[in-house]
């Protein structure tokens, strides 16, 4: 079976299920599903028992929500889609890298495999997307950098910023007007006694910029060796 000979909606489950773990320990439940998709728990319910009839999860009801081998396969693929069209976006058609999601979310269900494969040749094999998120190669291989959220970083230190999270675009539109992007440097300053900031400086920028728990959960940073 391909994955597309799965339905659109299938194909969104199977990604968003890779999402919820990529970057997280966590254990993926239904609830933790139904938000990241926008849906309500019994929608979640119904979708999960027809990919556990297609054997692309591996799903204890009411506990975790794990991938198959060929579940894995299928979500890689569409996470393989839909970060070489937000790149190819961002690349050569100037889109901003807050308005690619939602763009890449309507075009990965139409393309083909050889229409990526040609991209990704195009494009030069690139390894990450615009947020920094790891593309996956054509035979599956996915590397996520050795990166923790910003928010968990001691302080202070030196760091470089790895990922950001594509989840918020308001959040992505006042990153970038900071220079909070993908490769920038920063200095993580000394932590206040008591707030609930994290603030950091960015290389080239004599001003600091606060960051909320959210805002800096959002970010994934590599922390440069002492």
């Amino acid at each position: 079976m391909s994955v597309d000979d799965i339905s659109p909606g299938m194909q969104n489950y199977l990604k968003v299920i890779w999402g919820l773990q990529e970057w997280s320990d966590a254990p993926v439940s239904n609830s933790a599903i139904a938000e990241a998709a926008g849906v309500r728990l019994s929608t979640v319910s119904d979708a999960l028992r027809k990919l556990a009839d297609l054997e692309l999860i591996g799903h204890v009801r009411y506990g975790t929500v794990t991938l198959t081998d060929a579940g894995r396969v299928h979500a890689v693929s569409m996470i393989r889609r839909h970060r070489l069209l937000e790149t190819f976006l961002v690349r050569q058609l100037d889109y901003e890298w807050d308005e690619v999601h939602a763009e890449a979310d309507r075009l990965e269900h139409a393309v083909s495999d050889e229409l990526m494969d040609r991209i990704d040749r195009a494009l030069g094999f690139p390894t990450r997307d615009p947020h920094g998120d790891p593309i996956p190669s054509a035979d599956g291989r996915v590397h996520r950098p050795d990166a923790v959220v910003l928010a968990s970083a001691p302080s202070p230190c030196r760091a470089r910023i790895e990922r950001i999270s594509d989840s918020n675009t308001e959040m992505l539109q006042y990153f970038a007007s900071r220079g909070l992007v993908v490769d920038a440097e920063l200095e993580v300053l000394p932590a206040e006694p008591y707030a609930e900031t994290v603030t950091v400086r960015v290389a080239g920028d004599p001003d600091p910029v606060s960051l909320g728990q959210a805002a800096a959960s959002a970010i994934w940073v590599s922390l440069a060796a002492e």
